[in-house]
């Protein structure tokens, strides 16, 4: 395949303006890469590229720039965009199975369900389903083209806070932890800093994660207790006590039965740690030093003052009045200091609250609509290819360089093509066939949507069965409560 015949359908014609067009509004922040580290995790994400596999424009968007009537012989734009529809809705379908099998996996393991218990699962059995659902949701996050961050990294990324809030987070309770990004970008910030004395304002660019999911579950208490014995070669009464220390400050509603997911945007990452359920907040440098000056100065003057009274005082009153009046100087200044920590912990809640997105299985419904909408784009895009011009395997670098020009020429995205997920999902429902010496045949617009139409027919008549494999199915009114308590 030549590279003129790729550009005829890959490139924005002759004589047009190649910046970025007004619907490309990702051309607007440039992406930021996340430093790699190094880790001998064999599972860990190593993100050695600065390109994402997001494409940040919409499918609309997409199906318009690609069936423009120049780009096609004759009647087949509309027939291309005809098909570009089927396929929209039949992967979309696809992902709905998905969330509906996901969903049962996740009933035991929900936070939020208000439906009654009618099965019991053992404790083997919760363990398979909780490793089944942690692995489809990593599944489905690389689907929606989510990039993974190592926990290792979180410490790293997380260094002066853009609210000025020092965080701090304990990786070591969590059984299981996943954390990953869509859209790593640079926003532009104003604030006002020390080194103008505050009287002027600093512009300077903050990386924000455009898109962030973590997926958590806490580990349970006896297991964390095993742990602490083991850390600290302590006593179990001493290891449960120092347990349930730390976990006062998660929320009382928080479980180690149950997996929970958050879905945040435009978290800057030196936040990062501000979206786990266990950040303690610690007192920054400049505070601990207001905080050492006008606690020593107030002592210093409460303990002056006391002396003097008390070097005059001839009376028990006099005495007593002295002592309430240095109580009221130490009264003072640990009141500044649980004022500061309560404003820090006000900024953190308006900040998680405005950055929010969604919540345990409203984040798998957002999942799986955003992972079709995805796997359609990579698709209009190839098919657009092949389509035109027969095609081998060996062409596949050739188009996929030419794919990643025609949306940084057409819409300011830099971004890394996924040419061979694209590929197997074409191959996979029909429309693309490798032939054996390596030729990529491709149906017509029209019979590619035929095809679809015919997939749609037979769907319901292969409808897998999506019963329970796992768990023991009860009498809910023979228990001593029929309604779900995990409800909070």
């Amino acid at each position: 395949m030549s590279v003129g015949v790729i550009g005829s359908g890959m490139t924005a014609p002759r004589g047009t303006d190649p910046a970025p067009a007004s619907g490309g509004s990702a051309a607007a922040v440039r992406p930021v890469p996340v430093a790699p580290i190094p880790t001998a995790s064999v599972g860990a994400s190593r993100l050695t590229d600065s390109r994402e596999k997001f494409l940040p424009l919409t499918r609309h968007a997409l199906i318009d720039r690609l069936t423009a009537p120049n780009l096609w012989p004759a009647g087949q734009a509309a027939e291309a965009r005809r098909f570009f529809r089927y396929l929209d809705f039949w992967r979309h379908q696809l992902y709905v199975a998905r969330l509906l099998e996901l969903e049962q996996t996740y009933e035991p393991f929900s936070p939020d369900s208000d439906l009654l218990i009618t099965r019991k699962f053992t404790g083997g059995e919760r363990i398979a389903m909780q490793a089944q659902f942690v692995e489809q949701v990593r599944t489905l996050l690389i689907n929606a083209n989510f990039t993974e961050i190592h926990p290792s990294q979180v410490e790293i990324l997380a260094q002066g806070s853009f609210y000025g809030l020092d965080l701090q987070v304990d990786m070591s309770i969590f059984d299981e932890v996943a954390i990953f990004y869509r859209g790593s970008t640079t926003r532009t910030e104003t604030r006002r800093h020390v080194k103008q004395l505050y009287l002027s304002k600093q512009t300077f660019d903050l990386p924000v994660f455009t898109r962030l999911c973590v997926l958590f579950k806490l580990k349970p208490f006896d297991v964390r207790v095993a742990e602490v014995m083991a850390q600290l070669k302590c006593e179990r009464r001493t290891a449960e006590k120092l347990v349930t220390k730390l976990r006062r400050s998660l929320p009382p509603s928080i479980n180690s039965d149950y997996i929970y997911l958050k879905l945040f945007k435009n978290i800057p990452h030196s936040d990062l740690e501000m979206i786990f359920p266990n950040t303690e907040i610690k007192f920054r440098f400049a505070d601990k030093l207001k905080f050492g000056v006008t606690a020593s100065g107030g002592v210093g003057m409460g303990v002056a003052g006391v002396v003097s009274k008390l070097a005059v005082a001839a009376t028990p009153f006099g005495m007593a009045g002295a002592a309430v009046a240095f109580g009221g100087v130490a009264a003072r200044q640990i009141a500044n200091f649980i004022g500061q920590r309560n404003k820090y912990l006000m900024k953190m809640a308006q900040n998680l609250y405005f950055h929010a997105m969604a919540d345990n299985r409203g984040v798998l419904t957002l999942l799986a609509d955003r992972a079709a909408e995805e796997d359609v784009k990579e698709e209009f895009l190839l098919y657009s290819v092949l389509a035109k011009e027969p095609a081998t395997i060996r062409d596949l670098d050739e188009i996929d360089a030419a794919i990643e020009r025609y949306l940084k020429q057409t819409f300011g995205i830099d971004a890394n093509y996924d040419i061979d997920d694209a590929l197997k999902r074409l191959i996979d429902d029909g429309i693309v066939r490798q032939l054996p010496d390596g030729t990529l045949d491709t149906l017509s617009p029209a019979a590619a949507a035929k095809h679809i139409d015919v997939l749609w027919d037979a769907y319901l008549d292969n409808l897998p069965d999506t019963d329970a494999r796992s768990g023991q199915e009860f009498d809910p009114a023979a228990s001593a409560s029929t309604l779900d308590a995990k409800a909070p």
